[in-house]
């Protein structure tokens, strides 16, 4: 068990790049998700399967704190959750009737470090505490300058840190006020859940920025998500979002749920990449289903960029299979599986040249030349980030696949803004479309046409939710602005 918060991570080097397979898809990574289970005799064992349900929110580790009632224990590991709970002996630890679990995302360039796995756990005056984070602070460095002056000492670079800091430095009673006390001085993303001896406790920033829902179990357990893929698979059902500003409160004695809302109300600003990739497609996320947005957002981008004479559609695998569906619904050109996607690549590997770089994604897309040759090919992806990934798809369909023609349609605008609310995406200046036009983005992918989702037709699948939705990615207007420094240090490490 973590007597402490975790300590400082320190940053690797090497003479190679290393690449995962993962980041070729050349997409924005969510940070992590959370779960939050309370009134179980299987606690451990629920939180485990909710965050194999989670497991694409974040793959380089994971964790679950237990409460028996009295006191928190505590198992961390790097790795899928498969692999940090590989046997029966790894759960052995986690007693009690509630449990919180975390799924970590290493931001860019960051090292992975058994420390920085959270759930973090604190022991403080009056007793122990844990948290686990979705999210990312724009005010970090201020909080954590004001705290250090008042003789705080810290032992990680994450963000999560300091909310364990203010919320054992508040003055305030009981530990609900102290948490929303701790929590009005927060500034940018946060969907959190907190566990204590007798109580878990969920909380979501004002703006809601990042999911969170709340579910029930059929013996009465409580259940809290950042998806509700994972209620599905533990049979809980799903009862609601976690609101914007929320604070829910669960007490293992009485089963009895607390609502309380901080001070500080705001609009509601939603992350819009969580319809467009984050999420699993059976998931409900903000009140609207995933594949039904994905599958809108198709439809409307063969509306808006129709390929003429194209012979079928295919999806880049998997996060653009809905997308083309939609589009070959509403265009009446056939879908087929171009692209076959390898799911036994393993973790990493060593890829110091451009060469070696692209046989990264000919181990993970596999294109099927019985479909592909001789056809003119409309390709759908879900988003284009650097344009290093679509650029070796359009030549692995041409060369491999033997394709006539290869149009490329992105079921998203154009990226041109980085993320300051716990996604990892890179700098501006290495988003592609931040300095290519249309135009001058196909000829540098190599495609024979490119055409976009409009921000008016994406925004429009969600009804009169349209407003709700955070789209700084793509329009640079963000909800909460980031201090200069944080702006200019997008990608480094500040929530795991």
């Amino acid at each position: 068990m973590r007597s402490s918060v975790p300590s400082l991570r320190l940053p690797c080097s090497a003479a190679a790049t290393q690449v995962s397979v993962f980041d070729t898809d050349d997409k924005p990574h969510e940070q992590c998700g959370v779960f939050g289970i309370i009134g179980d005799p299987d606690a451990a064992q629920m939180c485990y399967l909710g965050l194999h349900a989670l497991q694409h929110r974040g793959q380089e580790g994971a964790g679950i704190v237990s409460s028996d009632g009295s006191a928190l224990h505590s198992v961390t590991g790097l790795g899928l959750v498969s692999e940090v709970f590989s046997d029966a002996s790894k759960l052995a630890p986690l007693v009690g009737s509630a449990a919180i679990g975390h799924n970590r995302y290493s931001t860019s360039g960051a090292a992975s470090a058994l420390a920085n796995v959270q759930p973090f756990v604190a022991g403080y005056r009056f007793g122990q505490l844990a948290v686990a984070h979705n999210g990312n602070l724009v005010n970090y460095r201020s909080l954590r300058h004001e705290l250090e002056s008042k003789g705080s000492i810290f032992s990680t670079t994450s963000d999560t840190e300091v909310i364990l800091h203010l919320i054992a430095t508040s003055a305030a009673r009981p530990l609900i006020a102290r948490i929303v006390e701790a929590c009005e001085s927060l500034s940018g993303a946060f969907s959190l859940v907190f566990l204590t001896a007798d109580k878990l406790i969920a909380v979501r920033d004002p703006h809601g920025f990042r999911p969170l829902v709340m579910g029930r179990r059929p013996n009465g357990a409580v259940v809290f998500a950042s998806e509700t893929s994972a209620l599905d698979l533990i049979s809980a059902e799903y009862v609601r979002e976690v609101n914007p500003g929320e604070v829910i409160a669960v007490d293992v004695n009485d089963m009895l749920i607390a609502t309380s809302y901080l001070l500080t109300r705001k609009p509601r600003k939603s992350c819009v990449f969580e319809h467009i990739y984050f999420s699993s497609p059976n998931s409900i996320i903000f009140g609207h289903p995933v594949h039904a947005s994905r599958y809108n957002f198709g439809a409307a981008l063969a509306r808006e960029s129709p390929a003429p004479g194209a012979d079928i559609v295919i999806p880049v695998p998997d996060s653009g299979l809905f997308a083309a569906l939609g589009f070959a619904g509403a265009s009446g050109v056939p879908f087929k599986q171009g692209l076959i996607r390898s799911h036994y690549v393993g973790r990493s590997f060593i890829a110091p040249n451009q060469e070696e770089r692209d046989l990264a994604v000919k181990l993970k897309l596999a294109p099927v030349e019985g479909i592909l040759a001789g056809k003119s090919v409309v390709v759908i992806d879900d988003s284009i980030v650097r344009g290093t990934t679509s650029s070796k798809i359009v030549r692995l369909i041409k060369n491999e696949g033997k394709a006539r023609e290869v149009h490329m349609r992105i079921a998203c605008p154009p990226i041109v803004g980085s993320c300051y609310y716990g996604v990892d995406t890179p700098r501006a200046e290495e988003l592609i479309s931040n300095r290519l036009g249309v135009n001058e983005l196909r000829q540098e992918i190599g495609c024979d046409s490119l055409g976009f989702l409009s921000l008016e037709s994406m925004k429009g699948a969600f009804g009169e939710g349209r407003h709700m939705l955070c789209d700084a990615c793509f329009t640079r207007k963000y909800p909460v602005t980031a201090p200069e420094p944080l702006a200019a240090e997008v990608g480094d490490e500040a929530e795991d």
